[in-house]
């Protein structure tokens, strides 16, 4: 990484320091701007479950894509004192060397690309690359300018065809790089289709590898699989380590699992706003872009200041109800910059009230906002705006 790009890299993270620690007097940002709220207790709690779920194997925390909106840095902070987690994900380069420039100590597992460029960098910061490919000799080089072997974890490809070696040809590769004294593989993982049938088609698959190279004295370090969706389908893949990333942030990844009663988790991040302007909207006039919505009567509106900029998506014009005032209000239209929302007969919000477009509390959950308007859970978190306020708060 360049001087350049790093300078920015760290006076991004010190404003991002100084926006957690500042209290309200200290604030830069308007009354009226949106804001994200992260509940630590609630991460917590999420990472207990897991680990229960798990048999208490260690968890490899997926902290991607900028921590599901949290910040990656502040949802590490979090995580890294509890003792179940033995360290994090993440795909972004820019993001291992975050973790490692905010502080963060355990074992960042970089899962994402990189070039032998970046390979000495990456390993003097002890960031373990997610490995495919016959970088042996590259490795032994760096190993020997750092004086110490480079850790490193394999991914296969068992039927994903993302990334990963192929399955068929994995052994070989692995062996390789295992027979480098430069080298030590520290783990060794796959991910899911998430097919029901073929996942364990994917699972057989690797078990034959894993336990072929075992036999012949191979160390394949800590084998991995499960990701959140896998705590619910599979507990034949736990293996040696659980590798969770949504479950962690307390969402359900899919409707399917809330009800099961297998994991209690509880949302870890909020939207918020406040209400900028009331008006009432005469009958047979718009609101909107393209007069998306039409007063059937005169109807009192409320606008909040969030829009899709800042991670709240169009879908949710298509039924999601924002809480104001502990009342659940449909939304009509989305912006860039703003929500519109229906208030009814009576002018029952003011300028200044909270506005919640999702948090923690049953019926503004991600889960049920998303269930209401079609959209994703995963584009309600991890599309949020990393410029905007993270705050932390507790029960």
């Amino acid at each position: 990484m360049d001087t350049t790009r790093r300078g920015c890299l760290r006076a991004a993270l010190a404003l991002a320091a100084a926006q957690e620690c500042a209290g309200p007097s200290e604030r830069t940002d308007s009354s009226f701007d949106p804001w994200i709220e992260i509940h630590p207790d609630n991460l917590r709690h999420n990472v207990k479950e897991v680990s229960r779920r798990a048999g208490s194997r260690p968890i490899l925390a997926v902290i991607k894509n900028n921590g599901y909106g949290l910040g990656v840095s502040n949802a590490a902070r979090v995580f890294e004192p509890m003792p179940e987690v033995a360290g994090f994900a993440v795909v972004k380069l820019d993001e291992a060397f975050t973790l490692r420039e905010s502080g963060i100590k355990k074992p960042v597992l970089l899962m994402g690309p990189f070039d032998e460029r970046n390979l000495e960098d990456v390993a003097a910061k002890n960031i373990l690359p997610m490995v495919y490919t016959a970088l042996g000799p590259a490795l032994e080089r760096v190993a020997q300018r750092l004086q110490r072997p480079v850790d490193l974890h394999v991914c296969v490809d068992t039927g994903l065809g993302r990334v990963g070696v192929p399955y068929r040809e994995a052994a070989v590769l692995i062996r390789d790089l295992a027979g480098h004294k430069g080298v030590r593989v520290a783990g060794t993982m796959m991910t899911f289709t998430e097919d029901p049938d073929f996942d364990q088609e994917q699972l057989h698959r690797f078990r034959t590898l894993s336990s072929s190279l075992e036999a012949e004295g191979v160390r394949l370090g800590r084998k991995h699989a499960a990701s959140s969706f896998t705590l619910f389908q599979h507990p034949d893949a736990f293996l040696d380590m659980v590798r969770p990333g949504m479950a962690l942030f307390g969402v359900y990844s899919e409707p399917q699992f809330r009800g099961r009663r297998i994991l209690d988790l509880r949302p870890g991040v909020a939207l918020k706003t406040r209400v900028v302007y009331v008006k009432q909207l005469p009958k047979n006039e718009s609101a909107g872009y393209e007069r998306v919505y039409m007063a059937q009567r005169d109807t009192w509106m409320a606008t909040l200041p969030v829009g899709h900029a800042d991670g709240a998506p169009r879908a949710l014009a298509k039924g999601a109800r924002v809480r104001i005032r502990e009342e659940l209000f449909p939304v009509v239209a989305v912006s860039a910059s703003h929500l519109i929302v229906e208030i009814g007969n009576e002018p029952k919000v003011k300028v200044g009230d909270l506005a919640t477009v999702f948090d923690w509390t049953e019926g503004s959950r991600p889960e049920d906002v998303g269930a209401a308007c079609g959209a994703s859970v995963y584009d309600l978190t991890m599309h949020l705006n990393p410029l905007l306020p993270r705050r932390f708060v507790s029960n």
